[in-house]
Parts: structure tokens; C-alpha cells; sequence
């Protein structure tokens, strides 16, 4: 059968975008969406922090908490979008925690 195509015409905002791409089902998520931001700001900060090694410290433990935030997000996320968002997000955490572990660890250089 046919589905009812929207006559609405699109929107240029960008929010109505992101909103769009992340509530496909029409309901919002606001927990969900926020958890998905968050997993994707702190992937970049994983991510760019571990390029110095002297920033081993905020890029492991930023990676840390981007991997536990996207695996929450993961398990409670409602849609494709936020579940691309989380994948991303997660995939950058990991990398500045490895590295950020590489470079000297969690607790290098203030514990012992």
C-alpha cells in the first residue's frame, strides 16, 4: 500500500534538521538526544586531546566517560539517527582513551 506523503514544506532551520534526524519516529527523546551529544563532545575532546601526549589525563578519562555515556545511550537509545550519533561518538571516545591510556594513563604521574 501506499503510505501519505508530508506536505509540509522543509525547513531551513537547522534545528528543525537535527530534530528531524533524531526524532524520525515524531516523538521526542530528550534524554536520549542529550546523551548522544554528549558522547559526540566527548569523543572530540578524547580525540584532540590525546594528539598531546602531556594531555594523557583529559583525554582518558574524557574517552572513559564518552565509552560509558555512549554505551548508555546505546542501551536506551530509540532511533537510527541517535544511534549513528552514539556509534560516532563512541568510536572517537575510544580512540582518545587508548591513546590517552598509551600516553600515560589515567592516574599517570599523580598517583605513585
Amino acid at each position: 500500500m501506499t503510505q501519505a506523503v508530508r506536505r509540509t514544506p522543509p525547513s531551513r532551520n537547522p534545528r528543525s534538521l537535527i530534530n528531524t534526524v533524531l526524532n524520525s519516529d515524531g516523538k521526542p527523546h530528550p534524554r536520549e538526544n542529550t546523551l548522544a551529544a554528549a558522547t559526540v563532545v566527548l569523543g572530540l575532546l578524547a580525540i584532540v586531546s590525546s594528539a598531546w601526549s602531556d594531555l594523557h589525563l583529559l583525554s582518558s578519562w574524557s574517552g572513559l566517560v564518552g565509552i560509558l555515556t555512549g554505551a548508555w545511550g546505546q542501551f536506551i537509545s530509540a532511533t537510527t539517527g541517535e544511534r549513528f550519533l552514539l556509534i560516532i561518538g563512541l568510536g572517537a571516545s575510544a580512540i582518545g582513551f587508548f591513546l590517552g591510556m598509551a600516553h600515560g594513563g589515567l592516574f599517570g604521574g599523580v598517583i605513585g
